[in-house]
């Protein structure tokens, strides 16, 4: 079967179809036949080496690897000990390791069942593939801050596909949300729930203390603003980075910061599907592209200026 894989870090060209052998389901896993998948940051991240050289993965584990962790598709195999999940399930899943010789960017996938939802019933596949990830990411996020209904809320790079999936479910949660993105936008994002708006221009924690006095009661920061977006939360607040690394910042002033390491989870990801089905979550496409053209999508993808995902149709 078609896959694309990555032997040495670098540029787009280092994404390289190739034939691999059809992946078997194990013991509590399911294949899925791949019919949709996202192109993500973290994507480019490890095809250029950015993460191995953070210490979170190794290229010299094995000889290829594989990349894409959001999927959309139908199951067509399960392994032993697997419940409520059959063939013809339409799903989505996620695939949260880096270290894996086979991975989203493929025509099937083995994950485990724990890591799989049932697809959104109005949504494409297309779609669908665009909300493990970024969703997860930013209802975890949330997660981490435990605001109360009412609560203030800054969300970094609300436009994005983190930041606004952090828009609408904090929206949703009854917070109070602050969002911060390019001036072009404030109709999207406002769209999405956001009660305020900053342009992204301006001295970001000025203006979101000109709106919120004392500052917010926490931040999501998608935009890896890192202290820019601290320094707009009050003393004593929280604050959720998404990325680890340098865009964690320093916990000033009091401020509990913590990072939203990703994980499968198949509970979130169903919650997160039942939001998309009553009309509260919004799947955002930016285009579709042949799953040989994955060079392609990574040249668009570094080039900027994408609103929603790009996604790979095996």
């Amino acid at each position: 079967m078609r896959a694309i894989i990555v032997n040495a870090p670098g540029g787009p060209d280092a994404l390289e179809e190739a034939d691999v052998p059809e992946p078997v389901p194990g013991p509590g896993q399911v294949r899925i036949r791949v019919e949709a998948a996202a192109v993500n940051p973290v994507d480019a991240a490890v095809r250029a080496g950015a993460l191995a050289a953070a210490g979170m993965m190794s290229f010299d584990a094995r000889p290829a690897f594989g990349i894409g962790m959001d999927v959309a598709g139908t199951i067509d195999a399960v392994g032993p000990g697997v419940t409520g999940r059959t063939p013809g399930d339409q799903v989505i899943g996620l695939q949260d390791r880096l270290d894996v010789p086979l991975a989203g960017y493929a025509e099937k996938i083995v994950l485990d069942a724990s890591a799989v939802a049932r697809a959104p019933r109005a949504a494409s596949p297309a779609e669908a593939a665009t909300l493990p990830l970024n969703g997860l990411t930013a209802l975890q996020a949330l997660d981490l801050l435990d605001l109360p209904p009412g609560a203030t809320l800054l969300v970094t790079g609300a436009a994005g596909a983190v930041g606004g999936y952090a828009v609408e479910l904090a929206a949703h949660r009854g917070l109070r949300v602050v969002a911060s993105a390019s001036a072009a936008d404030e109709a999207l994002v406002r769209g999405f729930g956001a009660e305020m708006f900053v342009p992204r221009d301006v001295h970001l924690a000025d203006a979101v203390r000109a709106l919120v006095p004392g500052g917010a009661d926490g931040a999501v920061d998608a935009a890896l603003l890192a202290a820019a977006a601290l320094d707009g939360v009050r003393s004593g607040g929280t604050f959720a980075a998404v990325n680890g690394g340098p865009a964690v910042p320093v916990p000033l002033r009091g401020i509990s910061v913590r990072n939203a390491w990703i994980r499968a989870d198949a509970d979130q990801l169903a919650a997160l599907v039942d939001l998309v089905d009553e009309g509260r979550l919004t799947l955002r496409v930016a285009d579709t592209l042949p799953l040989a053209e994955a060079r392609k999508a990574h040249d668009r993808l570094e080039s900027g200026g994408l609103r929603g995902r790009l996604v790979l149709i095996p």
